[in-house]
């Protein structure tokens, strides 16, 4: 009797959940039929929009890359002349140079390129406002290009007399990244200029974070004769 009665409670409750599953489909489907032009317009919508993403990348978008790698490159070559004048807006052959890459191709990574090639060039020339400007504007994305845009900062606003935030460029120059050569060289203006705010316990440090950690480093040859002379 008691196998019986559980086969009998068990059949019931497969019925139903077959039920409950009959139920379920059948409420999909009137969903479904119920709302087909809207469904059918959302997919429409959605191959739409995807379709435009393949059209701009192949029509727009690469095209645009292709031409701001070349209008950089011909700036590149006269920034390595020292032409920096030439290099922001007339490098030959008809380019525009940084400045016009910034302008044309902003967006791009190639563009965040030529801010930070703007910045030094205005450094360089002496327009320090602007090169403040430029660089402030880069995405400091990789190690390389994240010092140097800090330490090209720490640069213009020590060239500007503003020698605490000039300090603290330098710092962040240090901090941020892993590539030695450029953390002690900016280590070692921040240890210079720390001197010359009367700072000598920074000044003091920093030399011998150079000596202590980066000593296969062309400053760490030199900086001996400034921790004695601090020290003495």
């Amino acid at each position: 009797m008691s196998n019986r009665r559980e086969r009998r409670q068990n059949q019931r409750q497969g019925d139903d959940t077959l039920i409950d599953l009959v139920e379920a489909r059948e409420s999909a489907q009137g969903f479904v039929e119920k709302n087909q032009k809207t469904i059918l317009g959302v997919a429409a919508l959605i191959v739409l929009v995807v379709a435009a993403i393949i059209i701009y990348n192949a029509m727009v978008r690469q095209p645009n890359l292709e031409r701001a790698k070349a209008e950089i490159h011909k700036a590149e070559i006269q920034f390595n002349r020292d032409s920096f004048a030439l290099a922001l807006t007339n490098p030959g052959a008809g380019y525009d140079g940084f400045l016009g890459v910034i302008e044309n191709y902003g967006g791009t990574p190639t563009g965040n390129t030529a801010r930070f090639y703007a910045g030094v060039c205005y450094l360089q020339l002496g327009d320090y406002d602007n090169a403040i400007k430029y660089l402030e504007q880069v995405k400091g994305k990789g190690e390389i290009l994240s010092s140097q845009k800090y330490g090209n900062l720490g640069d213009a606003y020590s060239e500007k007399g503003q020698y605490e935030e000039a300090a603290d460029q330098y710092r962040k120059a240090v901090t941020n990244g892993e590539n030695e050569a450029l953390q002690a060289f900016y280590l070692m203006k921040l240890g210079r200029l720390s001197e010359r705010l009367g700072n000598t316990d920074e000044a003091l440090k920093s030399y011998k974070e150079i000596r202590d950690n980066y000593a296969q480093t062309p400053e760490a040859d030199k900086v001996d004769k400034y921790i004695i002379r601090l020290e003495s």
